[in-house]
């Protein structure tokens, strides 16, 4: 899922080492007369409004100055010399920011704690004007994690896809090989389904010739769905060295616009006409996959094992998309904007560097990643519940295995397996990836599951080379 939920982190850090002034201690004992009250905002939104009295913000700042003023160095002075006056000039505004700084830090610690709130993402500080002449007052606007009941798991319904490659599933994959590698014959005699048309064409709707409908030495396969049906149409029957006029109508959901629905008329000249021809499975095709010896059933039996494997990983991959949808489905959830605009920024990170973009202007617009990025969001917090709610620990023993699946392809396979164990980025990958495939084996163990059979090619969505 690739979503971190991050635990509350400190809003402020106050270093206490600003401004070229004398470094101090920066701790502030949180005050045992504060205020708090707590407001329910929309959704998961709350705001805390805490007073602190500004006698204890007062006694912190002088004692802070007065720590300054032992080591602080003014020209003219001696340290530990200077006066505390000019002490408080120099250096009274700064302190007073980072008492209010860590003030706020720990108040706010101790405020969330009491009331057992758990803010997803840094809280909005907004200082308040206008309150008493006793207290500093300020607000603290946040988004909490939301309380998640968990539906039982043996209500959740699991379909999982029941598959097995075949033998005529095999001869279709080897026929998909040699149409791979097909050649081309051109023939004298007419055009039919599956033959190659190679033609010069210029198109005009009316009288005026159109964007796009003017093409020299274009190749069209017969019955491929690759132009429109009127054009396909009209190229059946014909010749080499054939001229034709063809009428054709563009449908109406034609993808350009100006087009769609419209008629048009083609003068076409037919330049040749060809048939495919399939490779023999010789030494020579089968060389080019690998096969050095043992024939055609050597190659019979590896396309038959990266079928199979190929399979696997597709049936993994639905088994476990099905599993999880079916948890998100029984469970809707309200989830914090905090995480869902951490995590549509990292949609986009990704989608910037699959394509190659470097600058920030030319970004996928983030509205793009909406969707995708609060499902995340929300599927991620149901898989914590589960771990939280049923014990589930990582397992050391699949976490290796993971890296050795990982490292296999490398020619240094254990070299690379010590890079993995060494980053720790790169192990938090891993183990949020065996811990999440944890999660999918418990669901399917809990969840009611029914099987649906598919045949290879319905399954993996292609379609016959025929």
């Amino acid at each position: 899922m690739g979503v971190r939920v991050s635990p509350f982190a400190p809003v402020y850090n106050g270093n206490g080492n600003e401004g070229g002034r004398p470094g101090n201690d920066s701790k502030v004992t949180s005050s045992t007369n504060v205020n708090v009250s707590l407001e329910t905002g929309k959704g998961l939104e709350r705001r805390l409004t805490v007073h602190v009295p500004n006698v204890e913000i007062e006694q912190e700042v002088s004692a802070r100055l007065a720590r300054v003023g032992k080591t602080a160095k003014i020209k003219g002075f001696r340290p530990g010399k200077v006066p505390a006056k000019l002490v408080r000039q120099r250096y009274g505004g700064q302190i007073r920011q980072e008492v209010l700084s860590d003030m706020i830090r720990s108040t706010l610690s101790r405020a969330l704690s009491q009331a057992k709130l758990n803010p997803a993402g840094g809280p909005a500080i907004e200082p308040l004007d206008g309150g008493d002449d006793e207290h500093f007052s300020y607000r603290a606007t946040f988004e909490v994690y939301p309380e998640i009941d968990l539906k039982d798991l043996d209500k959740l319904e699991v379909v999982r896809p029941f598959v097995e490659v075949t033998d005529a599933d095999v001869e279709e994959m080897i026929e998909r090989l040699r149409t791979q590698r097909a050649t081309w014959n051109a023939v004298e005699r007419k055009a039919a389904e599956g033959d190659r048309v190679v033609v010069d064409f210029v198109g005009k709707i009316g009288k005026e010739p159109f964007e796009g409908g003017e093409g020299k030495d274009v190749n069209v396969l017969l019955g491929a769905g690759e132009v429109i049906e009127d054009f396909d149409k009209a190229l059946r029957g014909v010749v080499a060295g054939e001229h034709k006029t063809a009428k054709v109508k563009f449908p109406k959901e034609y993808g350009v616009e100006q087009l769609a629905g419209k008629k048009a008329v083609f003068e076409i000249d037919v330049k040749r006409v060809e048939e495919e021809v399939l490779p023999e499975i010789d030494a020579e095709f089968l060389a080019a996959f690998g096969v050095e010896e043992g024939g055609p059933e050597a190659l019979t039996v590896e396309v038959r094992k990266n079928m199979e494997r190929e399979l696997a990983e597709r049936v993994r991959a639905e088994t476990r998309s099905s599993a999880l949808n079916a948890l998100l489905a029984a469970n809707p959830l309200e989830v914090p904007s905090a995480l869902v605009a951490d995590e549509i920024r990292r949609l986009q990170r990704e989608a910037m560097q699959r394509m190659g973009i470097t600058d920030p202007e030319k970004a996928p617009a983030p509205a793009q990643f909406n969707a995708a990025a609060e499902q995340r969001v929300r599927l991620a917090l149901l898989v914590q519940e589960v771990i939280s709610k049923h014990n589930i620990e990582l397992d050391p023993g699949k976490v290796e295995q993971r890296i050795q699946e990982l490292v296999s392809p490398y020619e240094q396979p254990q070299e690379a397996a010590q890079l993995y164990r060494g980053s720790r980025e790169l192990m938090a990958q891993v183990e949020s990836a065996v811990l999440e495939d944890q999660v999918v084996a418990f669901l399917l163990e809990q969840a009611h599951a029914t099987e649906k059979a598919l045949s290879f090619e319905e399954f993996m969505g292609m379609e016959s080379s025929r």
